[in-house]
């Protein structure tokens, strides 16, 4: 018999709002230790913690409901997910851990596909898995903690973007619209099928390829959606101006959207960010389309405008969607400026 999970509201949409995290988190002591290099204070991908002049460690943990009824499917999904954050930083994956939340009632046979699929892509890595922890609970959740590593000289954070830097996005967004429709039963195959491989593309061979240029920050699309983390780039101190026409989108979501297959994270999104965000001739739907939280997103780079053409040629080696999609300027009135085409 085909074994099928229950899905609501999953994936990276089932991720606590910006507002309410950044609540919390500014309530937590903060420790000083000149050997933790990045921690949760810059809401970076992953913590950074230097063990010796040329070695650190690079922690994080991610994990989430099931978002798509194959269970195998789900588990390569969050997998590749966690792993993300390793590669946004920079660093190379060389250990993981199930965290996982299973009904007592439910089929094992489902929890055994869903380790398996996580088990794939791990090893995909480069990495071993080497053990985990789990609980008995309402509902499915399945990630990892992952650890890898990294030069403490060439760690790529979230908020290093320079003046006149060039953006790439290195995977087509709409990823939670999409899933949104399919849950509804309105998505079709060809998207669905581009969709699953998109979540399920690791983004080790972007983040390899990217080292080979002048990258000053880089950060993966995920929750927050877009212009969440486009936002966090930026940090306060500069602008960035996007070209809506050249975003890289999963096929059709822009009618999906149209047809209000949104998330409610993408609502919290868009509130979190009021007042800081500028839109010149971009309709609803391409609105969304960018608070829209995607589960597996790709990575958001900033890179010199000298080596942005060769580092998005080599890219779309790899894969076709990948596209320069904006740049970034001095601080102006509003911190993003979306509009269909740049100047």
């Amino acid at each position: 018999m085909e074994k099928k999970l229950f899905c609501k509201s999953g994936g990276c949409s089932a991720k606590l709002g910006a507002h309410a995290l950044d609540h919390v988190l500014s309530k937590l002591p903060r420790k000083i230790d000149e050997h933790l290099l990045v921690g949760y204070a810059s809401k970076d991908d992953a913590a950074v913690y230097q063990l010796r002049e040329d070695l650190a460690i690079v922690s994080t943990l991610d994990f989430f409901p099931a978002m798509v009824e194959d269970p195998y499917t789900f588990g390569q999904i969050a997998a590749t997910n966690a792993l993300s954050d390793i590669y946004a930083m920079g660093g190379e994956v060389i250990s993981a851990l199930n965290i996982v939340s299973f009904p007592e009632k439910e089929d094992l046979n489902i929890l055994g596909e869903i380790l398996m699929g996580g088990a794939s892509k791990v090893e995909e890595a480069g990495g071993v898995l080497a053990g985990g922890h789990s609980i008995q609970g309402e509902d499915v959740l399945y990630g990892l903690s992952v650890t890898g590593t990294i030069h403490p000289n060439h760690i790529y954070q979230n908020c290093g973007v320079k003046e006149g830097d060039v953006l790439i996005l290195s995977k087509p967004l709409g990823v939670g619209i999409l899933l949104s429709a399919h849950r509804m039963g309105a998505l079709d195959d060809d998207a669905y099928q581009k969709m699953i491989h998109s979540m399920t593309t690791l983004n080790r061979y972007a983040s390899e390829i990217m080292k080979k240029y002048h990258v000053h920050a880089c950060t993966d699309v995920t929750g927050f959606g877009f212009l969440g983390h486009l936002h966090e780039m930026l940090d306060g101190a500069y602008s960035a101006h996007v070209d809506a026409g050249k975003l890289p989108l999963l096929p059709n979501v822009h009618g999906y959207a149209e047809e209000f297959y949104i998330t409610a994270a993408g609502q919290k999104n868009r509130n979190f960010l009021e007042g800081k965000v500028h839109f010149e001739n971009v309709d609803f739907a391409m609105e969304e389309i960018l608070f829209d939280p995607q589960t597996s997103g790709g990575l958001l780079i900033s890179v010199s405008k000298e080596d942005a053409q060769s580092l998005l040629e080599e890219l779309q080696i790899m894969q076709e969607s990948c596209n320069i999609v904006g740049r970034i300027e001095k601080k102006q009135p509003y911190e993003i400026y979306v509009k269909g085409e740049l100047e």
